[in-house]
């Protein structure tokens, strides 16, 4: 299996810190930006222009003939959503929904009455359907939204990292399937923890530039990091 690891283009809170250091005007589930959406738009350029007729070299490590994704998954999150949706439609590939692979907290929002971060519900089976036909949704999906729960606490993010790369490798462990996920930056950190083997990493992070790119082979069992955090496709004014 060849697995990609892709981060969601510049959210709307994204560009809110950066532009302000502050939470202050915070969505519990932000959309894309306009930038977000350009990022998103040559990111899916990139892999549909990428691809080539002739076979692919047994060490073609930096995809020079393309990446001939046959698998793409997404979380539930708006801003993940939105940019595998530009992904799916020019590659002509299925999307489908991968819940867990959420980002850190879950969809959740500060409440300066209470001073609790409180989790919301998060989009419903109607919201996507509507805005996003073609993508797979979980069977449990009702009208109530898909999070629905308190915020998901720090502690619970490595058992879930673990989860996803058990059922990863279950799914497509031992295949030539090269599958790519659309998530998010936090969780990045706690699925390469769950790569290596480390409960977290304390001292360490991981960045993960919007619509960055990362590759990891899986061959007899054993992963192999190719290459983290591509962004060589975006113009320098979309580096975010």
């Amino acid at each position: 299996m060849q697995f990609y690891f892709i981060r969601h283009g510049q959210s709307v809170n994204n560009l809110l810190w950066s532009l302000t250091g502050s939470d202050d005007g915070r969505s519990a589930d932000p959309e894309l930006s306009e930038f977000g959406h350009r990022q998103a738009q040559c990111l899916a350029e990139f892999l549909r222009t990428s691809e080539k007729d002739q076979a692919g070299q047994i060490r073609d490590t930096q995809n020079r003939e393309g990446f001939k994704l046959t698998h793409l998954y997404c979380s539930l999150m708006l801003r993940a959503v939105g940019t595998a949706d530009y992904l799916s439609k020019a590659l002509n590939l299925p999307l489908n929904a991968w819940v867990e692979w959420h980002e850190e907290g879950g969809i959740h929002l500060y409440n300066e009455e209470t001073g609790v971060s409180e989790g919301h519900p998060g989009s419903n089976r109607a919201y996507f359907e509507t805005y996003y036909p073609n993508l797979g949704l979980p069977e449990g999906l009702g009208e109530t939204g898909w999070w629905n729960r308190p915020r998901e606490e720090p502690g619970e993010y490595m058992p879930r990292a673990r989860r996803v790369l058990a059922e990863l490798i279950r799914r497509h462990g031992g295949t030539d399937d090269h599958v790519a996920v659309v998530s998010h930056g936090g969780f990045y950190n706690d699925f390469l923890a769950a790569l290596m083997g480390l409960d977290q990493l304390p001292f360490t992070w991981f960045t993960m530039n919007n619509a960055g790119i990362t590759r990891i082979n899986f061959h007899d069992g054993r992963p192999n990091i190719a290459y983290c955090n591509r962004t060589d496709f975006l113009p320098d004014e979309l580096i975010t």
